[in-house]
């Protein structure tokens, strides 16, 4: 008899308190370069902005690597653990979930991401589509603190699936990816799989445009997270003043995403914290960090996972990674 579930159980894992993530945040903006974390940037309309960039024409990495699941997913999902506890990291709507519940037959899903209404949005509609599998939505800033081991004990019979999308990795600089995915590792035990996409070089403009598109919608993500800051730190940045700006760094081999000060102007950023901003100044939003295919096997290696094999699309623009604990 099969066993259906109701909406989706939702778990929080501790986060640091209000205060301390205040001040990191605080901190971060009085650099000689200033800079904010890229999770302010997923707020419940930076996640649905974001769902809208992955649909544009200039951002070819949801397209690229969506074509390298279709041409190869029954390839992948023969190479992974049969029945598994399929657990997406920064789940977003969990559109790129849905994909693969037919192939893999998860014995449950759980959805991971930082914005906890728009998770358990995401979870509920594949709760709604997949009445008689599991669904637990994990609220936390995995990128800080993922400890999942007691969840998944809770079906120790099921090795997990570490699910990666969308070249997220990228957004760490290459010393905190291989810490974050030593954390995956250790996850894993025996029998447990990592399947992450990663961006890979390619061309100034292509990677540009990917960040910058004609229509204004990245612009609309990267703006709102002053929005954001201004609600948690009690700010008063002004959006307007500031234009989005893409720029890629070929010494350090990435994007970075930048809000540039439009003219001259100060700004409170707390009750006794003010910042002068001079016109073409810039606060750091995001990285995205481009690799060669040796390149990202290689970082694999140096956090503790083997990788089995990898696809890509003909022009290489794209990478799909399976790895295991070594």
């Amino acid at each position: 008899m099969s066993l259906a579930f109701d909406l989706p159980r939702l778990e929080t894992t501790p986060r640091l308190p209000a205060q301390d993530q205040h001040q990191q945040l605080l901190q971060g903006l009085l650099q000689p370069t200033a800079h904010i974390d890229p999770k302010y940037l997923y707020d419940d309309r930076g996640c649905t902005l974001f769902t809208d960039i992955c649909r544009l024409d200039e951002y070819y990495p949801t397209r690229t690597e969506a074509q390298i699941f279709t041409d190869y997913r029954e390839a992948i999902a023969a190479q992974l653990p049969n029945n598994p506890q399929w657990v997406d990291l920064g789940c977003g709507d969990c559109s790129k979930t849905l994909q693969w519940l037919g192939a893999v037959r998860p014995a449950r899903v759980i959805g991971v991401d930082i914005a906890g209404e728009f998770l358990h949005n995401s979870m509920a509609a594949v709760a709604r589509a997949n009445p008689n599998l599991e669904c637990i939505g994990l609220v936390c800033d995995f990128t800080q603190h993922l400890e999942l081991h007691d969840l998944l004990a809770e079906r120790p019979e099921e090795a997990p699936v570490f699910f990666y999308p969308g070249s997220s990795i990228g957004n760490f600089e290459p010393r905190q990816a291989m810490h974050f995915l030593k954390r995956i590792s250790t996850h894993c035990g025996e029998r447990g799989r990592l399947l992450i996409g990663a961006d890979l070089l390619k061309p100034r403009a292509i990677l540009e445009a990917a960040y910058d598109d004609a229509s204004g919608v990245t612009a609309a993500f990267n703006l709102n997270v002053l929005n954001v800051v201004n609600r948690e730190l009690g700010a008063e940045f002004q959006p307007e003043l500031f234009r989005h700006q893409a720029h890629f760094d070929e010494a350090h081999r990435r994007i970075e995403m930048r809000l540039v000060a439009r003219e001259r102007h100060s700004v409170r950023l707390a009750r006794h914290t003010r910042r002068y901003f001079g016109a073409g100044e810039h606060i750091v939003t995001e990285y995205s960090h481009k690799y060669s295919l040796d390149e990202f096997r290689a970082l694999l290696a140096a956090s503790g996972l083997r990788c089995n094999q990898y696809w890509t699309d003909p022009q290489d623009w794209f990478g799909v990674f399976l790895a295991e604990p070594v």
